[in-house]
């Protein structure tokens, strides 16, 4: 009976010692992914500060003595419509024109407008997925597969970026609040006049 006593003891004290060590180590996986995740996010963000996202993607505002700031309230949300008059034709060495928020361009690809890239769902890249997202930077068609990016977005910069970094800029981006605001599509070039030479 001692026997019997004993043995049921260090079975249970062995079983709890089990299930402390497999809790630690349940603990110890499910706080490593969180860790990964947030270094990846954490790189993401340096990455879209000296890649230097704001400088379209974030609409300005200007401060009492003119200087330009961002409107962190549209933070990477894109082109805001303005409704301004169309840009004046892209001429003479002065080729290309840009909106008071450095988020639409005009020049001889006709006008951009700079992309959300909030996760809204409906007007940012809140649907895309990080393959999406991928393709569309190495490719420098709108989600890999469409239309192409046009100026001023460095895509065939960013396109080096490695894989680990694309993907860091991703997750970053998956972070930051949404917001909803659509842009127009691209406007192509107006037709050159008849009889002009390309």
């Amino acid at each position: 009976m001692k026997i019997g006593r004993s043995l049921l003891a260090g079975l249970a004290a062995a079983a709890g010692a089990a299930a402390i060590v497999g809790a630690a180590g349940m603990k110890t996986a499910s706080t490593a992914a969180p860790k990964a995740a947030s270094a990846a996010v954490e790189r993401g963000k340096y990455l879209v500060s000296v890649l230097a996202c704001n400088d379209c993607h974030t609409p300005k505002k200007f401060g009492p003595d003119g200087s330009m700031q961002l409107d962190m309230t549209m933070f990477l949300a894109g082109y805001v419509d303005e409704h301004l008059p169309p840009p004046p034709p892209a001429s003479g060495p002065w080729m290309i024109h840009a909106n008071p928020h450095l988020t639409a361009w005009a020049g001889p690809w006709g006008v951009s407008y700079t992309k959300n890239l909030t996760p809204d769902e409906n007007t940012g890249i809140g649907s895309w997925s990080e393959e999406t997202f991928m393709k569309a930077i190495r490719t420098g068609k709108h989600m890999g597969v469409s239309r192409p990016i046009l100026p001023p977005m460095p895509w065939d910069v960013y396109k080096n970026l490695t894989d680990a970094d694309l993907r860091a800029v991703y997750a970053y981006l998956r972070t930051i609040p949404p917001v909803h605001n659509p842009q127009p599509d691209p406007t192509p070039p107006p037709a050159p006049p008849a009889g002009a030479k390309p």
